[in-house]
Parts: C-alpha cells; structure tokens; sequence
C-alpha cells in the first residue's frame, strides 16, 4: 500500500509518467513536499525563530529580573485608583511606609541577584553556556538550509530571527494520534505551555505534510553525528509550531531508532571487518570495546558500512514514514555509512553502560551501574531508543527497589535505573521504616506538627522523644548522604564521558537521588559540560534551595527541572537539622528567583519522606511528564495508600503497646524503646 506522503498527483507539480514513476520510487522530500520558495523559507525562518527562543531562555537563566513565578505587586501598593478619597492622611502615610518597604525590599533582593549573577564563575559559565549553544544553532541551521534554501540563504534568515508565538486559545489542540486520552491532553498542554508553538504559515498544510517535515529535521539533526539536548529541545518546538502531538515525535524517534538498529545489522560483520581492518584504528577499537559484550549488535564490532547498503536497509524500513532509501541516507549524511557513527550515538548499542566498562567507576562508589528496564517481553535490542531516562532511588527496602519505582517509565525513552552503594542504601531503608513506624515518631510527630515543618527546623526545638531515636538514623543518612555525593559525581563523569551515546538523558530521582542528581548537575555546570542533559526530576531533595546553586542546575539542562517539595516532610526536616539550613532546603520549600524551575508542591500526596517511594509515578503524571505507564502508574497510586495506611496502623500499634502514661508519653521514650528501634533496624540490615 502506498505511504499517504505518496500521492504523486497531491505534492508534485509535473504530471509527466516517468517522472512521476521516479518520484514515486524514491519516495517524497523537503523540496517535493515544501513546493515553494516561500514553503522553504518557512521552515529555515521558523528553525531560527525557535532556535533564537532557546537563546533566550539561556540568557533569562542568567538574568536577575526574570525571577520565575515570583511575582511582587508593587503597582498595586503604589497607586490604586480604587482606594477611597476619603481615607485619613495618616492611613496615606502608613500605606506609602508599608509601599516603601516592599520597594527597599524588592531592590535589596535585586541588588543580591545581581551580584550572584555578576560573579566572575557565573559570568564564565554563561559565556560558555552561550557559546556551547551558538555552535549548535549554527551547525543545525546551515544543515537545514543547504536541504532546503543554500547556506547563505540560511546564514541571511538566521540574522532576521524574530520569534512571535501563536495566538492560542484553551481549545487549541494538537494532532497527529488520533482520538487522545486524558492523560496524553494533559502532557499535551503541559508541553505547548513550556514549548509554546512559534507562528508559521507552515501549520497551515496538511497534516501528512507537517509530519514529514518533522521526520525530515529529526533525520537532518541525527546527521551532525548526535542527537543532544538541544536537539531534541528543538523537535518539541517544532513539534507545536507545526501543531502536532508529541505523540508523533515520540513514536517517530522510536522508528528510526529502531531502523538505525535494523537496517545495520544486516551487514556481515566479518565481511565488514576485513574490509575496513586496514588502516582503521578507529575500527579496532570499536571492536575491542564492544566483542565482549554478549548480545551487542553485529554492528557494534564492525568498523563501518557501505553508505549504499545500510541507506536500502533503512529505506526499507523507514519507508512508510515518506522519505525514500536515497533521501533518507542523504539527510542523514555520513551517520548512514558508518557503523562507528551509529555505534557512537547509541552508546555501542548500550554496551557502555552496561558491560565492564563501569567497572571504573566502582573504585569510586561500590556497586555502581546502570540496570537496564525492559518492558514485558522485550529484548535490549527493542528497547533502543534515541533518548536515555535514568532513576535514581534514594532507599532501599529491597534490592528490587534499585528499579522497580522506574516501571512506571513509558515506552519512549530507553530506561536504566542507577545502582549504587546498596549496602548503606539499604541499611538507611531500613532505619528509615523503623523510625517513621516507631512510638518515638507517633509521639514526636504530634509535637512538631504544632508549628511548621520549617519553623521546627529554624528554631531547631524538637521532641526529647525524637532526640533520644536520632542515633538509629542519624549515622546511617550520614553515610548513604555523602555515598550520594560521590556518586552524583561520579554520573557526571559517566555522562561525560559519552556512556549513553550521543543521545538526551532525563534524569529522574527522589530523596538521595535526587540529591545524586543535584551534584551530577553541579558538577557538569562545574565542567562545562552542555547539551547532555534533557530534564531533571527532583523529588524531595535534601538539597541546598538557594539560587545560585540552582542556576547553575538551571543552566546544564535544556528542558524542564522540577523541584517537588512537601511542606510535611518532617523527616527531611529532621535529617537536615545539622546542614546549612541557611540556604534553605528544596525538599520542603520551593526555589525561587531562578527563572525555568518548576516548583510543585506534593505536601497533599507526600506526608512523610517514605512515601515518596510510591508517590513518584503518582507525581510524574501530576506534572505532565512526558514519558508514563499509565497501569503502572494506578498501580503506584494504589500501593501508596496501602502504604500510608500500614504506617499509620503500625504508629497505633505502637502506641498501644506502650506503659507510659500520655503526660509522659509526650516527653520522652523509654530507653527500652529505643533499645527495641535499634534491634528491629539491625535485624533488618540482616534479613536483607
């Protein structure tokens, strides 16, 4: 059957047989489907106006006055033409006191972000954020301009960018997918208000034609021999400017991922290798990286195949997409004739981040590694995506936990969850349950929640009877908080290094990992490192919340970051009593004056720090993430109330179980008690 991009007689202008049969061979093209000058034009204008969008998000990051959602309303305070003439002088002069403190106020916060945004570290970090990105833009721009215009006509239009949204109303909808689910309207709207839909004359075509297009950069991005951040920033760009789902994007990132994949390996190995063994040491050292990794592609060990080969492969196989074998190996350029090329973007078909290549990196931190997680009945191979996602946990109860919160993880990237320090994980998993399950925490608990969770941290006046219990937490967060340091700097360095390939990672994690991630981000800032990073979840952070820390986060990631923080995690609260509670804590409060961070506040599903076990997936479809398992997801949801509930029956228990009296009870607990927390948590640590 025909591709519905195949209809000589819809997007081609010559009616002559042969020609037609030739078109119809080969498949359709950016020049065949943009049929004027006009349609060409657009899409270079609208690639600069996108990417000239992108720029300024990078400079908003740095700019002291673009300070996110916070928002002061002094020109209420200042003049009201509302307020009664009849108000008394004094009532006058009280409020032009009450306007001028807001206004000292708002400068003297003013004057502190200028600073910190003025210093020569975060002068030179933007700078170089900014030049990572101009090399960028301008390799994308003139590839997209010499397919479709030239390249001085490329050059030409990216100086006149001049970026103007769409005009959208709450009834705007994107297409592509068919009939969608509530959830996928809901991720839709999140990514049309974060990536909001550029103005261009080419949402007006249909919407065959508007698909190709997007399949066409995606393949014209693949050929710069990588597939960054940016890049993929840019695809859900135009993925609303054209107003198509991301659905669309993802299934079509999915299909020539897996044609990259299939259409390789139809090559010999063998045969390739003797052709290209002389000569190419590129070559051996492919070989050696990847020969001792079971089930790695064929072409993993192979130094490279024949442009004219591996293009049929793909043609064959991303042929229902539109384009034909010679236009597909053209836009993708030397990433079709190479094995060492495809090999790099997929990280040696994962075989870096899961063969002994990690082993490095466990001299560092014990156990580290990636896990991969595979969907019910599908092999490595079919799991091979163009995007990496990776979770991070931040306890153990189990060795299973390593990856069974990331299940809820959808399809569209390929996911691993990060495996380290399993022993004191585990052992602060275990203290963890005792203590939030205990008397000395039911007593506490209804101590502390007389004032809020950050008064009790700032005062530091906590229960006698939590005190007396703090040595059963106390040495384990302290181990398992500075294993997550190590091994967030660790990440960085795998990151690097290139173990994912040359493709996007999301990094999700809660609790310590997202602290993990927090110093992963740090350190890449650190290094200079862009262009890696697509989005960063973190979950209940036991982080600094201080803006300049989050800058610099900021500043590594092109996408989204999003701090979900509960206001009754009196657990955090308690394990960050000895930090610098001066610069605040991102787990329990929201980040403020850095423009891009999304804070969302969970204090309604995340009562206590342990919950956020089960409360991830639950958190991740509240923020309209992009990649969910909807089953999994319910199924998550379920087992957070049963958890909520065996905590709070076995508080009872345990209070019930107890002689003292309340007068009592309410001051402290018995060194017996505190004797049995700390053999319920050591025989723990021994059953696991």
């Amino acid at each position: 059957m025909p591709s519905m991009f195949r209809k000589a007689g819809s997007f081609l202008g010559g009616s002559h047989a042969e020609e037609t049969k030739k078109q119809d061979e080969e498949g359709e093209s950016l020049t065949t489907v943009l049929e004027t000058d006009e349609d060409r034009s657009a899409l270079t204008i609208l690639i600069c106006d996108i990417s000239e969008l992108m720029r300024k998000r990078i400079l908003d990051t740095f700019d002291p006055k673009e300070t996110g959602s916070q928002v002061v309303q002094i020109d209420v305070l200042a003049d009201d033409n509302n307020e009664s003439t009849s108000l008394e002088k004094s009532a006058d002069d009280e409020r032009k006191k009450e306007t001028q403190k807001v206004l000292d106020k708002q400068n003297a916060g003013l004057a502190k972000l200028e600073k910190e945004v003025y210093e020569e570290k975060m002068v030179m970090l933007k700078t170089s954020a900014l030049d990572f990105f101009d090399d960028w833009r301008d390799s994308v721009i003139l590839r997209v301009g010499e397919v479709v215009n030239s390249r001085q006509t490329a050059q030409t239009q990216s100086k006149q960018a001049r970026p103007e949204p769409t005009h959208q109303d709450s009834t705007t909808t994107l297409g592509g997918m068919g009939t969608m689910r509530e959830q996928d309207n809901m991720i839709a709207e999140t990514l049309l208000n974060l990536y909001p839909a550029v103005e261009t004359t080419l949402r007006k075509v249909a919407k065959e034609k508007r698909i190709l297009i997007l399949h066409s950069v995606l393949l014209l991005l693949l050929s710069l021999e990588h597939y960054n951040a940016y890049s993929r920033t840019l695809l859900l760009y135009l993925t609303t400017s054209l107003g198509l789902s991301v659905t669309v994007l993802s299934e079509d990132e999915k299909k020539v991922a897996q044609g990259l994949l299939t259409a390789a390996e139809k090559m010999s190995a063998d045969e390739e290798t003797k052709k290209r063994a002389e000569g190419n040491r590129t070559a051996r050292r492919w070989k050696m990286g990847v020969a001792g990794v079971a089930g790695a592609a064929l072409i993993g060990i192979t130094g490279g195949l024949a442009a004219p080969l591996l293009a049929a492969g793909l043609g064959s196989v991303l042929g229902g997409i539109g384009l034909g074998a010679t236009v597909t190996a053209g836009y993708l350029g030397a990433l079709a004739g190479s094995g060492v090329l495809v090999g790099s973007l997929f990280g040696a078909y994962g075989a870096r981040m899961t063969s002994k290549a990690m082993e490095q990196y466990t001299r560092d931190v014990e156990d580290f590694a990636f896990v991969p997680i595979l969907k019910s009945g599908e092999s490595e191979t079919e799991a091979r995506r163009l995007r990496i996602a990776i979770g991070i946990s931040g306890w153990l109860s189990d060795k299973d936990e390593v990856a069974k919160p990331w299940n809820c993880i959808g399809p569209g990237q390929e996911s691993f969850a990060l495996r380290f320090e399993l022993g004191a994980l585990m052992s602060l998993g275990n203290a963890l349950t005792t203590l939030v399950t205990s008397t000395a925490w039911s007593y506490a608990k209804s101590e502390i929640i007389k004032r809020t969770v950050l008064a009790a941290l700032t005062a530091g006046l906590w229960p006698l009877a939590l005190l007396k219990a703090r040595h059963i937490i106390d040495n384990p967060w302290h181990i398992a908080n500075q294993r997550a340091q190590k091994a967030g700097e660790v990440l960085a360095d795998a990151l690097i290094n290139k173990a994912q390939g040359e493709r996007p990672v999301t990094l999700v994690g809660y609790s310590l990992g997202a602290k993990v991630i927090y110093v992963c981000l740090q350190q890449l800032a650190e290094r200079k490192a862009f262009g890696l990073i697509e989005n960063a979840i973190m979950l209940g952070a036991p982080t600094p919340s201080n803006s300049a820390d989050w800058r610099r986060v900021r500043s590594v990631v092109t996408g989204r970051v999003v701090n979900a923080y509960s206001t009754n995690d009196y657990i955090l609260a308690f394990l960050y009593r000895s930090s610098s509670i001066q610069f605040g804590v991102a787990g329990l409060s929201p980040v403020l004056n850095v423009k891009g961070i999304e804070n969302v506040d969970v204090s309604d599903l995340v009562k206590g720090h342990t919950l956020y076990r089960h409360a991830t997936a639950p958190i991740l479809k509240r923020i309209g993430f992009e990649d969910v398992d909807l089953q999994e997801i319910d199924h998550e949801e379920q087992k957070l109330a049963e958890q909520e509930k065996k905590e709070e029956e076995q508080r009872e228990a345990a209070k019930k179980g107890t002689k003292q009296s309340d007068a009592s009870a309410k001051a402290s607990v018995t060194d017996e008690e505190v004797n049995a927390m700390e053999q319920e948590a050591k025989q723990k640590n021994k059953s696991s």
